[in-house]
């Protein structure tokens, strides 16, 4: 029984959580490898979730009261998470400033925000960027889970033609980079990205399996029942309870995704793909649960998310919010439009909320939460979209990296400090400190760890 164990049947596979009765044969061999751990040996994850469009600063801005973090009123929904919460001030990517090669802020606020790295303006073949801070630790801990990373969006994919005032669409809907001329194309549909972390086999050989679970009306569930009745006789009383609680879990999300696909996205002339839910709430949850399990099975630790990207123009109907937010992030100082978009500012930091509360309430392999055991980080490329600013950048990390990040506070820079700083601080949690420079950097962030 070890951190790789799953139960198999008929060709889907089902990855478990580390036991309490494993945890400490689990743990040692951890700290043996030395890279992504806590402390306690537990793995070390890290996400980033990326919003678009920047915020109303003012209602953003935050502050800190005996040394404790104050959050502004866009960040309020996290208020019982502050002490899981440090917020960064004056982070910038200087790189994304407009200079010689003019308009694009929007390509280039998405394609630095990871990389640290200027984008060249090109619409063809011949992109030109930077590998990304999450592909860096990727590559050193591949060896360690099943899938290197994972890579997430809720924005249709495109990686070709022009997308922002002659940037290649490659920079402006993708996040994480393999390489200087290699994005690692995002995955939009909950269904493929549920099979990838729970189906068995080729690509050919998932959509073979799925089709014959829905042929036979069946869940991934069905097929490993007998197996899953024999593991759980063989557990002690509390491994017992969070093995049901995780394949409730699992079958939930399952039934979400069903759900969507009977339901798909009603879009005339436009066929739109399965497994996506109709609203931009139950989408971003449904990803947000699956990137938990994949989480909670140690299938990877490393992952990003794409909220949206930048320069979307999706209205936020489910808010009462009809306009387009890029519309509005040109706000002109206009009252009414900068209310609407700290509207949308606070929608979004509920679905954090979301995400957030489901790590805490997931116990991980030594009783912390996996939230405890992570460090997300949540923002945007953009602080003022109006102005299209780069510098002190909307930007927070979640989680205490099993106790190595000094949260509920106000991690003050004093003057620009390049957001690739923060990067290569995270590199030394998760155990790459070898790494000397990293995009634009000047050396490591002050004041987080």
């Amino acid at each position: 029984m070890n951190r790789r164990h799953a139960l198999r049947a008929l060709g889907a596979t089902i990855s478990l959580p580390v036991f309490e009765q494993f945890g400490a044969s689990v743990h040692a061999a951890n700290r043996a490898q030395g890279l992504a751990t806590t402390a306690s040996g537990a793995p070390l994850r890290m996400a980033y979730l990326y919003v678009p469009n920047g915020v109303n600063v003012d209602l953003w801005k935050c502050g800190s009261k005996g040394g404790q973090l104050k959050l502004g009123k866009t960040l309020e929904p996290l208020g019982d998470l502050k002490r899981d919460i440090a917020v960064l001030n004056n982070l910038e990517h200087k790189l994304g400033i407009g200079g010689a090669d003019g308009g694009g802020d929007h390509a280039r606020a998405n394609a630095t925000f990871l990389t640290g790295a200027r984008p060249r303006k090109t619409a063809g073949a011949n992109i030109q960027l930077g590998i990304s801070a999450d592909q860096v630790v990727a590559n050193e801990i591949s060896h360690l889970t099943r899938l290197s990373s994972l890579e997430l969006s809720c924005a249709p994919v495109r990686s070709s033609g022009t997308c922002d005032s002659g940037y290649s669409c490659a920079y402006q809907y993708n996040l994480s980079w393999r390489s200087a001329t290699t994005p690692m194309t995002p995955e939009t549909d909950p269904r493929l990205v549920f099979e990838r972390l729970f189906g068995q086999g080729t690509g050919a050989e998932r959509q073979k399996n799925l089709q014959r679970r829905r042929a036979q009306q069946n869940s991934i569930l069905d097929y490993i029942l007998s197996d899953a009745k024999s593991l759980h006789s063989q557990l002690g009383r509390t491994d017992q309870a969070k093995l049901d609680e995780y394949l409730t879990g699992v079958r939930e999300v399952e039934k979400q995704i069903e759900k969507a696909e009977r339901f798909p996205l009603p879009d005339p002339g436009v066929s739109a793909p399965e497994g996506i839910p109709e609203g931009r709430e139950d989408y971003l949850k449904l990803m947000a649960d699956i990137l938990v399990l994949a989480f909670q099975t140690d299938s990877t630790r490393v992952a990003s998310l794409l909220m949206a990207n930048d320069g979307d123009n999706g209205s936020h109907k489910q808010i009462g919010i009809s306009e387009g937010h890029h519309t509005l992030s040109h706000h002109k100082d206009n009252p009414e439009t900068l209310k609407k978009i700290a509207q949308i500012d606070y929608w979004y930091a509920q679905q954090l909320r979301y995400f957030l509360d489901k790590l805490r309430s997931t116990q991980d392999s030594d009783g912390k939460s996996l939230l405890h055991n992570s460090m997300i980080v949540y923002g945007s490329g953009l602080s003022d979209g109006n102005k299209h600013r780069h510098n002190n950048l909307p930007l927070l990390v979640a989680g205490q990296a099993g106790g190595a990040l000094k949260t509920d506070r106000l991690v003050k820079q004093w003057g620009d400090t390049p957001m690739a700083n923060l990067y290569l601080s995270q590199f030394d949690l998760m155990g790459i400190s070898h790494q000397e420079r990293f995009g634009d950097s000047t050396g490591r962030l002050k004041g987080l760890v």
